[in-house]
């Protein structure tokens, strides 16, 4: 069977929810037995979003082979539990990289480089190869940005060569779009989708399928109308209703017919779906739950999307054991310059304390006083990538006596570095500062862990080795493995060779894990993280704990 290819595009406005409405359908096809992947086009110029500042445009989502990704891909990883590849995110900068890189290097042999053919034949061949090898029965590709933007419309120009090469019995169009309500006259407005549709026309691009965001359910002849304006069935008029969880979204098209209409339309074998796990999930997110506060202690509160996939983790853990985990944003400069005393009482009445992921030296401080804070006071802690640093930086600071002990992230002058740049060549320390922070060493994507046996860590996975994911520069610096062992600190979770730490924990408390990795990017909602289950069945404990 040929790999059939759908693409979804928006209009109106930005935010409806592409990603979410191709993270959904691919869950969608998934339940009838396909072999299906989600990949994303993003119209910016950025090669990638590695060096995007996460209070623009939210979290880094790290895949397996360690590509820096979209947020959204977080959400097709989520909902179709496949893990995907670099090629899940592809951005108009890393098209034209690619083009002038190899135009530099002779590669079209002194030809006349330009948008068509050129960038529209790069972005044909990143969609054509998600579905090399065969294995593939759905590639979805999500179009990012509105249409009618002047960066999108390489992309649009590509999809509609897609559907003239391959037939349009194997490809199919999806334009996700808003019908706004009006309280006066009281009724849902079609026009910005007609004018939508048509801007997509005049690209030659016809949709097959029109998903609406509304807020108010659809009557017949909305949908009549809508038909008939912008030349699509009536049956192919998909209402996407706002709910209150995102993973209801399945359920909500399931009903809808999006995933029949679409394996109608591409031929393809629609058994019932087998939604079993997803009505569970759905059925539990609805349920009552009771508040649980758990403090996030992190660089870039300003945004939440930044720490998507923690507060999603989370969630996942909470709706498993019918609790609500609330968050308590608290940007870790607040914690600084403040005594102890105020720190403990910022803390005294959270549940659990989690400081996750970021870069640079801003906050380092305040994720060091949460850190004791929630050591000393017994409450749930877990340490997230410099989370984690930062915890063991206050162990060796305030239980092994290096007062000066710190990360050479820091750049302080007189420092005691517990964590510090590993591998680089006496060259590239000498002159670090010349290299481009997207070419300094970093350690990327999956890496298998060892745990010990009889730890926390070991009983919390139930396995022996395990596989994370890691994005991180930064170390533990063997030379204090001694000084900080004898505090009790157990180093539980160790590359194979023994060499690096990739997690802690701190025995004299009721959890105290600090993990170097990002486990967030794994968690699925129908099979939370174990170490997320394990932080917030700790955090019930002391919620219940402290109402005795």
């Amino acid at each position: 069977m040929a790999t059939k290819h759908i693409f979804v595009t928006g209009g109106v406005v930005s935010g409806l929810g592409k990603g979410l409405t191709a993270a959904a359908l691919g869950r969608l096809l998934i339940a009838r037995g396909l072999n299906v992947r989600i990949q994303k086009f993003d119209p910016y110029i950025n090669v990638d979003p590695a060096l995007m500042n996460p209070t623009q445009h939210g979290e880094i989502f790290v895949t397996e082979d360690g590509a820096e990704t979209d947020l959204d891909i977080g959400h097709y990883e989520r909902f179709t539990d496949v893990n995907l590849t670099c090629e899940s995110d592809i951005t108009s900068g890393r098209v034209y990289l690619n083009v002038i890189t190899r135009e530099r290097s002779g590669g079209y042999e002194g030809g006349t480089v330009q948008v068509v053919p050129h960038i529209i034949n790069e972005i044909k061949d990143h969609i054509y190869l998600v579905s090399e090898g065969g294995e593939v029965d759905v590639v979805i590709s999500e179009i990012g940005g509105t249409i009618g933007d002047m960066e999108g419309q390489p992309f649009i120009e590509a999809i509609r060569q897609v559907s003239y090469e391959v037939g349009r019995e194997n490809c199919l169009f999806i334009h996700v779009t808003l019908l706004p309500y009006l309280n006066k006259p009281g009724e849902l407005k079609t026009k910005p989708t007609q004018h939508s549709v048509q801007k997509l026309l005049s690209s030659g691009v016809q949709p097959d399928i029109l998903v609406c965001r509304t807020e108010l359910p659809l009557d017949q002849s909305i949908r009549e109308k809508l038909a008939l304006y912008c030349n699509v069935r009536t049956d192919s008029v998909i209402q996407n209703i706002d709910c209150e969880s995102i993973y209801e979204l399945p359920l909500i098209l399931e009903k809808e017919g999006l995933a029949r209409i679409v394996c109608e339309r591409l031929c393809l074998n629609s058994p019932e779906p087998d939604l079993a796990d997803w009505e569970q999930l759905v059925e539990k997110t609805r349920a009552e739950r009771d508040e649980l506060t758990v403090a996030l202690v992190g660089k870039y509160t300003e945004l939440q999307d930044a720490y998507y996939s923690i507060i999603e983790s989370l969630d996942h853990a909470g709706i498993a054991l019918g609790i609500m985990p609330e968050i308590d944003w608290i940007a870790s400069e607040e914690l600084e310059n403040i005594s102890d005393e105020e720190v403990d009482r910022r803390l005294a009445n959270v549940d659990a304390v989690i400081v996750p992921n970021g870069f640079g030296a801003r906050g380092m401080e305040g994720m060091i006083a949460a850190a004791r804070s929630a050591r000393e006071q017994g409450i749930p802690f877990f340490g997230v990538g410099l989370g984690m640093q930062m915890a063991m930086v206050d162990i060796a600071r305030n239980v092994a006596g290096l007062a000066k002990a710190h990360s050479d992230e820091a750049e302080l002058e007189d420092c005691q570095d517990i964590f510090y740049y590993a591998n680089l060549t006496a060259e590239m320390k000498k002159n670090l500062d010349q290299i481009p922070i997207s070419e300094r060493p970093m350690r990327r994507g999956a890496h298998p862990m060892v745990l010990e046996e009889g730890s926390m860590l070991h009983a919390i996975y139930g396995a022996d080795e395990v596989s994370e994911r890691h994005h991180h520069r930064r170390e533990f610096n063997p030379a204090y493995s001694e000084a900080l062992a004898a505090t009790g600190l157990r180093f539980s979770g160790m590359s194979p060779d023994g060499r690096w730490v990739y997690a802690f924990e701190w025995p004299h408390h009721p959890f105290f894990i600090g993990i170097i990795s990002n486990p967030q990017f794994k968690s699925r909602p129908t099979r939370p993280h174990p170490l997320f289950l394990a932080f917030v069945e700790k955090a019930i404990e002391r919620k219940r704990s402290k109402e005795v």
